[in-house]
C-alpha cells in the first residue's frame, strides 16, 4: 500500500465520519449538546490543515479539508445562531 493510498483512505474516513453530525444538525436545528468552543477550534484546525495541504500540494488533504470545512462551518453557524437566539431570549 502506498502513502498516497493511505492518505486518500484517511481523508475519506475522517470526512465521511463528520457527515452524520452535519446531517442531524441541519435536519433538527438542535445544537444544545454541541460545544461552541469545540466547533470553533475544530473549524480553525480544519482550515490550518487545508492551508498545510495546499502548501505541500496534497490533493487528498485539500479535498478532505474543503469538504470538512464546509460541514464544520455549517454546524458552527447553526450553533452560533442558536447561542445568539438563546442569549437574546434571556
Amino acid at each position: 500500500m502506498t502513502i498516497d493510498l493511505l492518505d486518500h483512505i484517511a481523508a475519506i474516513c475522517t470526512t465521511v465520519s463528520f457527515l452524520p453530525q452535519a446531517i442531524k444538525t441541519i435536519k433538527s436545528g438542535d445544537t444544545r449538546s454541541l460545544s461552541l468552543t469545540m466547533y470553533s477550534s475544530f473549524t480553525i484546525g480544519v482550515f490550518f490543515w487545508l492551508f498545510y495541504g495546499i502548501a505541500i500540494g496534497n490533493k487528498a488533504l485539500i479535498a478532505a479539508n474543503i469538504v470538512t470545512g464546509v460541514l464544520a462551518i455549517t454546524i458552527l453557524s447553526y450553533k452560533t445562531r442558536n447561542e445568539l437566539i438563546n442569549t437574546a431570549n434571556k
